[in-house]
Formats: structure tokens, C-alpha cells, sequence
């Protein structure tokens, strides 16, 4: 697949009057410009899952995804790329009776078959007596969970750090199922990169089983030999909510360095990165280095 044979990301170094202020060395690896339909770390998540199912001749794959998910629409790119049947089951039952957001009605152009369920029946989707049902109502399909987060996802995850050399102190993205932070970790051992620190900024509001499934694919080596940690102090209110103060930092970003965040996932830990920087957090001369997971290409959508 000569799709995942040739995955660039460049890093751009970012220097503006905070960075030069507090003498911090700040750079963004651009993984939202690896592809311009399945972009960022869901293409990663899903290179290995896509050659897995091709492998084992499934003939469709299934994920799992909310109404704007980032996830569900590269899926369906891709499906639509390799020629490969897609489900996406979709939380909110009550999104069957309305009219599609731009969004979804992308991924259904795409070729996207949509299966809407009520929020009760999501909670159950990692059950397998839920799968099962979901085989007998749907048919055989490659399962990929949700944001692509498995250990095959980790693996492709790990591959942005593919082209990144060892300069850096600290390491940051953001962090919704974990997988992206599991893979990075994965990547500093495999690149032999030595960061003083690897951070993930939560999207999600309250308690998130979200370290315990970093750690269950990670080894054991491994999770003495990284130092990680989540920070859970810019979510801004919880998944997919901002407030005024957020969307004039990503409006500052953009016109500083012309670079699109999105207000989900990549605007809040640029937010918290910026934060620490002002209020003294990182040493003068720290060498960060930023992760663009993506995430835009929803956003542009909706406007």
C-alpha cells in the first residue's frame, strides 16, 4: 500500500513573543498535513488495522464514533481509498431522525453505511456480547475501536516519531483514548529518542480510565523506562467543549504562525503548552516539541 510506504509530517519550528519571552525552544510536527483525507494520527492509527483486515479478507470495517468524530470520517476516506466496505456506528439514536451533519453526510458520500445507537447502547461497546449482536445485525467486519486505539493503532502511532531526531526535552499531544500517548511512548524506545518527559493533555473532563489503557499496551519495560504523565488541567469543560478564552488562543495561534487548531483535541494542549510556558513551568532553553494529531478537517466542515 503505497499510501502507508510514504507518510511525511515536517516539523516547523514555532517562535513568537511567549517563546521568545521565556527562552523555550517550541516546535509542532505537522501530522495534520500526512494526507489531505485521513489525516493526522487517525491515518497512523489505522495503517496497521487497514493491512490486517486486508490480510485477513474481511469484507467490511467497523468502528465506532460520535457525530463529529474525526476517527469515523478517515475511516471512511480510507474505505473509499482501498476499496473497502466501512460501518460506522454512531452515538445518539435520535441523529437517525435528523438531518446529517456535514460531518457524517461526508462520510456517507464516501460509502459509509451508518448505524446510529442510543448513548446507553455505546456504553456497552466494548462488550463482547454487544460485538456479537452487532455481527448478527451487521455480518462479519474487521472491528477497529473507537479512535482507532488498539495495539495495532499504537504501532502506527509510534511511526510519528519515525523522522523526529534527538533534540528534544519534552514531547506533548493531546489525549482522547490514549492510544497517540501509548505510541509515542512506544516510539521514544523504538527511535532510541531520550525526552525528559513525554506529556498527554486530556480532552476528557472527570475520571478516564484513560492511564489504565495506556498501560495495558505498554510493556512492563517500557513503563519504567518513559516518563509519562497526563495533564487534565486544560479539557476546558470536557470533550468537545470550549469557551471564549480557547477559541481567541487558537485565533492568536493561527495568526502568529498560520496554522489551523482545532477547539477538540490539538487547541487545548497547545493552550496548556503555551500556559506552562507563561507561568514558568519549563526551564529556560527547553526544547519542546508538539504533536498536530489533526482533527481540522471536521472542523472545516461544519463552518
Amino acid at each position: 500500500m503505497e499510501l502507508f510506504a510514504n507518510i511525511h509530517a515536517p516539523i516547523h519550528v514555532l517562535t513568537d513573543e511567549i517563546t521568545r519571552q521565556h527562552n523555550v525552544s517550541l516546535a509542532i510536527k505537522r501530522e495534520d498535513l500526512n494526507h489531505p483525507d485521513i489525516m493526522g494520527n487517525k491515518l497512523r492509527k489505522l495503517k496497521y488495522n487497514i493491512i490486517d483486515a486486508k490480510h485477513k479478507n474481511k469484507p467490511a470495517i467497523l468502528s465506532f464514533g460520535g457525530a463529529y468524530s474525526n476517527h469515523i470520517l478517515a475511516l471512511s476516506a480510507a474505505g473509499k481509498i482501498f476499496n473497502i466496505p466501512t460501518i460506522g456506528v454512531i452515538r445518539g439514536e435520535e441523529l437517525q431522525q435528523a438531518a446529517l451533519n456535514p460531518v457524517l453526510s461526508r462520510a456517507e458520500a464516501n460509502g459509509m453505511r451508518l448505524y446510529f445507537i442510543t448513548r446507553a447502547q455505546y456504553k456497552k461497546k466494548n462488550e463482547p456480547f454487544f460485538i456479537e449482536d452487532l455481527h448478527t445485525r451487521l455480518g462479519d467486519f474487521y472491528l477497529v475501536p473507537e479512535g482507532g486505539s488498539n495495539e495495532l493503532g499504537v504501532k502506527g502511532a509510534a511511526e510519528i516519531l519515525d523522522n523526529v531526531d534527538n533534540q528534544y526535552d519534552l514531547i506533548a499531544c493531546a489525549c482522547g483514548t490514549g492510544g497517540t500517548l501509548a505510541g509515542l511512548i512506544q516510539g521514544v524506545h523504538d527511535y532510541a529518542l531520550q525526552p525528559k518527559l513525554l506529556i498527554g493533555f486530556s480532552v476528557l473532563k472527570g475520571n478516564s480510565p484513560v492511564r489504565e489503557d495506556i498501560e495495558k499496551w505498554l510493556s512492563p519495560k517500557l513503563k519504567q523506562a518513559v516518563d509519562w504523565q497526563i495533564n487534565t488541567d486544560y479539557h476546558f469543560g470536557g470533550y468537545a467543549k470550549s469557551n471564549r478564552i480557547l477559541l481567541d488562543f487558537i485565533r492568536w495561534f493561527k495568526a502568529a504562525h498560520h496554522i489551523d487548531l482545532d477547539t477538540v483535541y490539538t487547541g487545548k494542549m497547545m493552550f496548556g503548552i503555551y500556559n506552562l510556558i507563561q507561568t514558568g513551568s519549563f526551564q529556560e532553553g527547553c526544547r519542546i516539541l508538539t504533536i498536530h494529531t489533526g482533527g481540522t478537517q471536521t472542523a472545516a466542515l461544519d463552518k
